[in-house]
C-alpha cells in the first residue's frame, strides 16, 4: 500500500511511525512544508524559560525515526494541489522549485492550522509577531532576552497569550494582555477558577485590558503602541498576537469538503468527501465525546489519537468501530497555580447549546491537621441534570492536582454518573490526599450532600 502524508507536525508523523510499524512492506512517504519537524509548540514555555534540554529537542518525532522503519520523509515540499480521481498529489520543493507528481493508494491529510492574524492596521509593522512554531520561538527567545524590549502587549488571553505573558513577566518586562473576552483562559475555565488566575496575573504585575478589542498598531516601521477600541495608545516594543488559530484548508477548496469556518468535513472514521483520502489533527472538528457532537479542538495528543485509530481501520472498506471521540483535556501552570480542564465547560456548554448541571467544591488539599503543604483547591463539575453522567471537569490549586482530570476523562468515557464519582475507591494517606478523595467530595458535594470530611 503506497500511502501519502501531508504534513509532519503530530498527526502526520503518527500516522507514518503507526503504519511502518504495524504492517509490512508499505510505501509511505511524508511531505513537511516546512524544514523542521514535529516542534512542540506547547512545550514552548519550557523553551522560553531556559527549562528544556535543547530548543531542537522539543519535538515529539525526528525524520530518522521514520526513515529507519522505511519511510520517507521530505522537507521543503509543499504539496499543492490533489487530483482525487487520478489519485495523485502535486509536490513543490520550495527549495528548488521543482514541481512533481507523486501516486497513492491512500492519502492522509495532516495539514494542521495557521496562526490567525488581525485585521488591523499596522499589523506588518516589525516586533508584531506570533507565538508559534520553531521559527517563532527563536525570534521570541532574543526577544525575551533583549533589554531594549520593556513593554510587551499580548493579544489574547486563551492558553498561549497566558504563557508569553508569564514568559515575558518573568523576564523583567512590563507586560498587558489585551482580548474581547471578560477574563483569562475564559474558553478553558469558568468564573470561579478564572477568577483566581485573574488575581494572580494581576498580584505578578501583569495588566489586564479584558473586554476591549485592538483597533491598530501605531508605530513607524516598527511597533510602538498597541491602540484599543477605548481609544488607549498602550505602550509596546513588542506585540505577541496569540488570537486563536484557523485552518490550513485554503488550498483544499473544491477538493474535499470544508464547512463555512474552513475545517475539513470527515464522518465517523475520519474520511473525508473524497475517496481513499483521510484526514487528522487541528484541520478537523473531531467528535467531542461528553457533547456528541463535532468540536474544534486543537491538541497534539488528539492528532495522535486519531492517527492511532486512522492507521488502524485505513485498509477496511468499512471500519467495526467509529472513532470513539476526545474530551479535549488540557492542563497549564499560571505562576503559582496548576490548573487541568477536561470536557464540557461553561464556554463550550454554550456553544453546542448543551443542557448541563455544575457544582463547585473548594477545600484544602490535605486533611486540616496537615500544617505545610495544603494549600486550598477548587474543583469543579458539570454533569448532565437528568441523569447525573459526568460531562467535565476543572481543577485548580497551588498543589499539582492535575491528574485529576485524567479520573474525570475516564469518567466521561466510562459514561459514570456523580453516584459513581462519590463512590468510587482511591487509595488515601494523608500525606498526599483525604480518606474521601478530592473527586469523591466534589460528586458528594454535586449530589447536595454535606461530605463527612
Amino acid at each position: 500500500m503506497k500511502v501519502v502524508i501531508v504534513g509532519a507536525s503530530h498527526g502526520g508523523h503518527e500516522s507514518a511511525v503507526e503504519l511502518l510499524s504495524r504492517y509490512e512492506g508499505n510505501d509511505v512517504t511524508v511531505y513537511e512544508e516546512g524544514d523542521f519537524i514535529s516542534f512542540m509548540s506547547c512545550g514552548m514555555q519550557l523553551y522560553l524559560e531556559d527549562q528544556v534540554t535543547d530548543r531542537d529537542e522539543v519535538r515529539n518525532f525526528s525524520p530518522e525515526q521514520v526513515e529507519s522503519l522505511g519511510g520517507k520523509v521530505l522537507t521543503n515540499h509543499k504539496v499543492t494541489a490533489i487530483d482525487v480521481n487520478a489519485h495523485k498529489v502535486t509536490v513543490k520543493d520550495t527549495t528548488t522549485g521543482e514541481v512533481k507528481e507523486d501516486c497513492y493508494d491512500k492519502l492522509i491529510l495532516s495539514s494542521g492550522v495557521t496562526p490567525a492574524t488581525l485585521p488591523v492596521a499596522g499589523s506588518d509593522l516589525n516586533n508584531v509577531y506570533l507565538m508559534r512554531g520553531r521559527d517563532w520561538a527563536t525570534k521570541i527567545y532574543a526577544k525575551a532576552h533583549d533589554e531594549q524590549v520593556k513593554n510587551v502587549v499580548v493579544v489574547g488571553a486563551g492558553y498561549i497569550g497566558v504563557e508569553a505573558a508569564e514568559v515575558f513577566n518573568k523576564a523583567g518586562k512590563k507586560v498587558t494582555i489585551i482580548d474581547m473576552i471578560n477574563r483569562p483562559l475564559g474558553n478553558y475555565l469558568d468564573d470561579e477558577l478564572a477568577d483566581k488566575v485573574t488575581a494572580t496575573l494581576i498580584k505578578h504585575g501583569v495588566d489586564l485590558k479584558l473586554g476591549h478589542s485592538v483597533q491598530a498598531f501605531e508605530g513607524q516601521g516598527q511597533v510602538s503602541s498597541v491602540k484599543s477600541d477605548d481609544g488607549q495608545a498602550i505602550p509596546a516594543d513588542l506585540v505577541i498576537v496569540a488570537a486563536g488559530v484557523k485552518p490550513n484548508t485554503k488550498w483544499l477548496e473544491n477538493t474535499v469538503a470544508l464547512d463555512k469556518r474552513g475545517f475539513i468535513k470527515t464522518d465517523s472514521y475520519l474520511r473525508t468527501s473524497a475517496k481513499d483520502v483521510f484526514a487528522i489533527g487541528d484541520a478537523i472538528l473531531p467528535l467531542f465525546t461528553p457533547a456528541g457532537q463535532p468540536a474544534p479542538i486543537a491538541l497534539a495528543s488528539t492528532a495522535r489519537r486519531e492517527a492511532r485509530y486512522l492507521v488502524e481501520n485505513i485498509t477496511m472498506e468499512q471500519p467495526s468501530r467509529a472513532f470513539p471521540g476526545v474530551n479535549g483535556s488540557s492542563a497549564l501552570t499560571v505562576f503559582e497555580y496548576k490548573l487541568a480542564t477536561t470536557g464540557v465547560n461553561a464556554h463550550n456548554a454554550a456553544m453546542l447549546n448543551l443542557n448541563v448541571a455544575t457544582s463547585v467544591y473548594e477545600a484544602t488539599l490535605r486533611p486540616k491537621f496537615v500544617k505545610d503543604g495544603n494549600p486550598a483547591v477548587t474543583v469543579k463539575l458539570t454533569f448532565n441534570p437528568e441523569s447525573h453522567i459526568i460531562m467535565g471537569g476543572q481543577f485548580l490549586s497551588e498543589a499539582d492536582v492535575t491528574a485529576h482530570a485524567n479520573t474525570i476523562a475516564l469518567a466521561i468515557k466510562a459514561h459514570m454518573t456523580l453516584e459513581d464519582l462519590a463512590e468510587a475507591d482511591f487509595f488515601f494517606q494523608p500525606g498526599f490526599d483525604r480518606q474521601w478523595s478530592l473527586v469523591n467530595l466534589a460528586a458528594q458535594v454535586a449530589l447536595g450532600e454535606t461530605p463527612s470530611v
